[in-house]
C-alpha cells in the first residue's frame, strides 16, 4: 500500500509539474503584447540586456503557482495556509507597481516586510529552529532573514535564465524531499507548481531573453520559496535549508557587504554581483547560467543526502562540500577567462 500512494504522489506531482508549466507558458505567451507595451524594461549602464525587453511574465509564474496549489490542495484535501496566498498576492502587487513606476525603497521594504510577517507570524508556535531562544526573537530575526531572502532573489535576478537555473533545481529538491515524506505535503505542492511554472516561463527566458519576470515574479517567487525553506527548517533540517540556496546566498550577501565597505548605495541597482562580473571576465551568458545550473545540482544532492542520512557528521561533510563548490565556483567568475 505504500509503494502504491509513493507512485501515486510521484504522478500527482508531475501532473501538477506540467499544469503549472503550461499555465505559465500560455499566460506569458498571451500578454507579452501587453507587457510589450505598458512594461518596457530599457537597457541602461546596470544593465545584462542590450535591447528594450518586457518585463512582467512573473505574473505568469506567480499565477500558475498559486491557481494550480490552490486547485490541487482543494481536490487532494490539502490545507494551503491562506497568510502565505494573501503575502504572496500582495507581495506580487508591490512589484508590479514598482516594475511600472519605481516606489521609494522605506516603501518597498515595508511592505515586503508586512507581507513576509504575515507568513512568519500566523505559523504555529510549535515550528521552531532554536527552541532556546524566545519565540519573539526567534520570529524577529527570521522576519528580517526572509525579507533579506525575497530581496536577494530579486537582486540574483539580473541575467537570463538564472533565477530557472536555481530556482528548478531548489524546488525539485524539495519535492523529492517531500515524496520520500520529510517534508510536509503542502510545502511539497507549493514547490512542485512553482517548478513547473517557471519550467513553462524558460523558453520565453533563455537567452536572448523575450521578456523578463520583473519585480512582480523575483519578490513572490522569493517569498514562496522562502517559506518552503523555513519549512524545511522547521521540520528540524535547517543545515538542508542553508544548502540549497546557498549559492544566491553567498554571491548576494558578500556582494552586499562589499558594496556597504565601499559606502555605495548598496540599495541602488548595480553589476557587481559575482555572476555579472562573470560575463564582464568573458564568460558567456549560456556558460554561466550552465555552472550556475550545476552547482545548484550539486547542493540539492548534498540537501537530500543531509536529510536522508541523518547523521551529524555527514551533515557537516555536505556543508564542508557545499562551502567548497560555492566557493569554487565564486572564484572562477571573479577571475578573467583565459583566451
Amino acid at each position: 500500500m505504500n509503494a502504491a500512494n509513493d507512485a501515486l504522489g510521484a504522478v500527482c506531482s508531475l501532473l501538477a509539474i506540467a499544469i503549472a508549466a503550461l499555465v505559465s507558458g500560455v499566460v506569458t505567451w498571451t500578454s507579452r503584447p501587453l507587457l510589450q507595451r505598458y512594461a518596457l524594461a530599457r537597457p541602461n549602464a546596470r544593465s545584462s540586456h542590450r535591447i528594450p525587453t518586457p518585463q512582467g511574465a512573473g505574473i505568469a509564474v506567480t499565477a500558475a503557482t498559486l491557481l494550480v496549489a490552490s486547485a490541487w490542495a482543494a481536490w487532494a484535501s490539502v490545507a494551503i495556509p491562506p497568510a502565505l496566498i494573501a503575502a504572496t498576492v500582495m507581495i506580487a502587487l508591490v512589484g508590479f507597481a514598482d516594475d511600472i513606476r519605481s516606489l521609494p525603497v522605506l516603501v518597498r521594504l515595508v511592505l515586503q516586510a508586512a507581507a513576509v510577517g504575515a507568513v512568519v507570524f500566523t505559523a504555529p508556535e510549535t515550528a521552531r529552529i532554536v527552541p532556546a531562544l524566545p519565540l519573539a526573537l526567534e520570529r524577529g530575526l527570521i522576519l528580517l532573514a526572509g525579507v533579506w531572502f525575497v530581496n536577494l532573489v530579486n537582486f540574483m535576478d539580473g541575467l537570463d535564465l538564472m533565477t530557472v537555473a536555481e530556482v528548478v533545481p531548489v524546488t525539485a529538491a524539495l519535492l523529492l524531499l517531500g515524496l520520500f515524506g520529510d517534508l510536509s505535503w503542502p510545502t511539497a505542492l507549493i514547490a512542485a507548481t512553482l517548478c513547473g511554472a517557471m519550467l513553462g516561463f524558460a523558453p520565453f527566458n533563455k537567452p536572448v531573453a523575450k521578456v523578463f519576470l520583473g519585480d512582480v515574479g523575483s519578490l513572490p517567487i522569493g517569498l514562496l520559496l522562502g517559506w518552503c525553506l523555513l519549512e524545511l527548517a522547521w521540520g528540524g533540517q535547517p543545515a538542508a535549508a542553508l544548502l540549497l540556496p546557498a549559492y544566491y546566498l553567498v554571491d548576494s550577501t558578500i556582494t552586499l557587504f562589499r558594496r556597504i565597505a565601499r559606502r555605495e548605495q548598496f540599495w541602488s541597482a548595480h553589476r557587481s554581483h559575482f555572476y555579472q562580473r562573470a560575463t564582464n571576465h568573458g564568460f558567456t551568458v549560456s556558460r554561466v547560467i550552465g555552472e550556475v545550473f550545476a552547482l545548484n545540482l550539486v547542493l540539492a544532492l548534498l540537501a537530500i543526502v543531509t536529510v536522508r542520512a541523518g547523521s551529524t557528521a555527514i551533515t557537516l561533510l555536505s556543508l564542508l562540500a557545499g562551502a567548497t563548490a560555492v566557493g569554487f565556483v565564486l572564484r572562477r567568475f571573479s577571475r578573467p577567462q583565459e583566451s
